[in-house]
């Protein structure tokens, strides 16, 4: 089945201490045995997932299987997508790092993220399993979102360097669609400096990055529904046409962008990110 039959979800946004580091928070509970499939199309954030129930099964770009199994674990950035399976006993909290709030709290660690998941244990170490216990014995999402927020908050100690802070905000105030040549003069930087400083402090370089972002605002539009069709959010989004735009899709989403579109069609609004 596509999506779990029966779940609960609780979410927290950022709070004043935590804002431009997370984006969210979110505890989720399954009710309903059976095998589900959910796909997340090429997240604009790094998630830690501390899991306190069955494990997910977990795949980049393609179908899972029993071998990807990821009990808690971090991820870092992946312009494609990712498939989620689960037994209908999954339990976790998840934090969903923003990808200029990621560096702050993993550091140079966002480069070992890049494209891949890490468990937990081999990332954070003994804090790492500490959290999960700690985790596990707390009953209620509130107190869990705190718990969390303060054991983030402690570690979140790196500094991003205002260059790519300032690159990052660019790229993200125009779509994506910032010439990198630009944005890398803005700062006094060359464009090959940018990109290898980029990719240490996000985890991707800024081309990639500014790619999820272009396909983000297409997948913004069309979630929030355009009478004009596929090839006004094309030309909204800085696809070249409506060819580009499929294309995208299939390399972000897997899937052209009217197959996404039925299936998010038939999914429970909750669990789609907006």
């Amino acid at each position: 089945m596509n999506a779990p039959l029966s779940f609960e979800l609780a979410h927290r946004a950022p709070t004043a201490s935590s804002a431009g580091l997370i984006a969210g928070m979110t505890g989720y509970r399954e009710h309903a045995r059976g095998r589900f499939h959910q796909c997340e199309a090429a997240p604009l954030v790094m998630p830690l997932i501390i899991s306190l129930g069955s494990p997910f099964l977990i795949a980049l770009g393609r179908e899972p299987d029993a071998s990807d199994r990821q009990p808690s674990f971090a991820a870092g950035l992946y312009a494609g997508p990712v498939h989620i399976e689960s037994d209908g006993a999954a339990e976790c909290v998840q934090v969903d790092f923003t990808p200029l709030g990621a560096y702050r709290f993993f550091g140079g660690a966002v480069v070992d993220l890049a494209e891949r998941l890490i468990d937990i244990g081999d990332l954070l170490g003994h804090d790492g399993r500490q959290l999960r216990e700690r985790l596990g014995a707390t009953p209620g999402w509130a107190d869990r979102f705190d718990l969390i927020e303060a054991f983030v908050l402690r570690r979140a100690r790196h500094q991003l360097s205002p260059e790519i802070a300032s690159a990052y905000r660019e790229l993200a105030r125009t779509g994506g669609n910032a010439l990198i040549g630009a944005v890398a003069d803005d700062i006094g930087w060359s464009r090959k400096h940018l990109a290898q400083r980029f990719r240490t402090e996000i985890g991707l370089g800024p081309k990639a990055v500014a790619r999820m972002m272009r396909f983000h605002r297409a997948r913004r539009l069309a979630l929030r529904g355009n009478a004009d069709g596929w090839a006004m959010i094309a030309a909204e989004s800085g696809y070249a046409d409506q060819a580009h735009l499929a294309r995208e899709f299939v390399a972000m989403a897997g899937e052209p962008p009217t197959a996404w579109a039925q299936r998010m069609a038939h999914i429970d609004p909750r669990l789609i990110v907006r």
